[in-house]
């Protein structure tokens, strides 16, 4: 069985989603079986690349909120990531361009290491202080994950490479309907919505084993899961 996971290194949910996912597949008793794919999303795509911005000015500028509300709103998305095990530094991050990224772990996919750099490029983002938003640091990251470093600086020299690879997960994602990310697909029976609890993938990932129609899926209590939205509004 196939799960494809489409997401953004900017987004919080995704972060989260991804550990809670990934709880939920622990779970699950055919794990072995599965096979995870992630596929691309840009939540700013009209952001300039080189261009960034402390991720507290950002949001206080998109909602309209003082810089003490914006990080009221980071405190209350890292008390979410802390709950899952997850380290969450709510100062100094920037917001930007994740093009680059996507064609990066576009390269990994097809070297094996996919995972790898996502774990190692949210990380970066979200718990270290690190930009994923300049060469060098995706040139460090995409080694640390396992990839050849001459490889990995010609995919970024030449904005071609993987960019078509990029373009194709976003033009699916809408043809299916996903209007914010995280949004999971699995087995193109199911679809899952949102950073949903750990127990709601177990349950996705079990009726998909069964074969059932496709329908979407959430938390009993709230099936709107937080997420990022496709202009890049995420929920707090």
């Amino acid at each position: 069985m196939r799960v494809e996971i489409w997401s953004d290194i900017a987004c919080p949910w995704c972060y989260i989603g991804k550990a809670r996912f990934e709880k939920g597949l622990a779970a699950f008793a055919h794990r072995e079986d599965v096979e995870v794919v992630h596929r691309s999303f840009e939540l700013n795509p009209n952001l300039p690349k080189g261009v960034t911005a402390p991720v507290i000015d950002t949001l206080a500028k998109k909602y309209g909120r003082t810089l003490d509300e914006a990080r009221a709103m980071e405190e209350h998305v890292a008390s979410n990531a802390r709950s899952e095990g997850l380290e969450y530094r709510t100062e100094g991050r920037d917001s930007g361009n994740t093009f680059d990224i996507h064609r990066l772990l576009h390269l990994a996919r097809d070297r094996g290491r996919q995972n790898e750099l996502l774990d190692l490029a949210y990380r970066a983002n979200f718990a270290e202080e690190r930009s994923v938003f300049d060469v060098e640091t995706l040139v460090r990251l995409g080694v640390e994950a396992g990839l050849d470093e001459t490889e990995v600086k010609a995919v970024l020299a030449d904005e071609s490479a993987y960019a078509d690879a990029v373009r194709a997960d976003e033009r699916e994602a809408a043809e299916l309907g996903a209007n914010g990310v995280p949004f999971f697909v699995l087995d193109r029976r199911y679809g899952v919505s949102g950073g949903q609890p750990a127990e709601v993938f177990t349950q996705a990932l079990e009726q998909a084993w069964q074969g059932r129609v496709l329908q979407p899926i959430g938390a009993a209590d709230d099936a709107a899961a937080p997420a990022c939205d496709v202009d890049g509004t995420c929920e707090v």
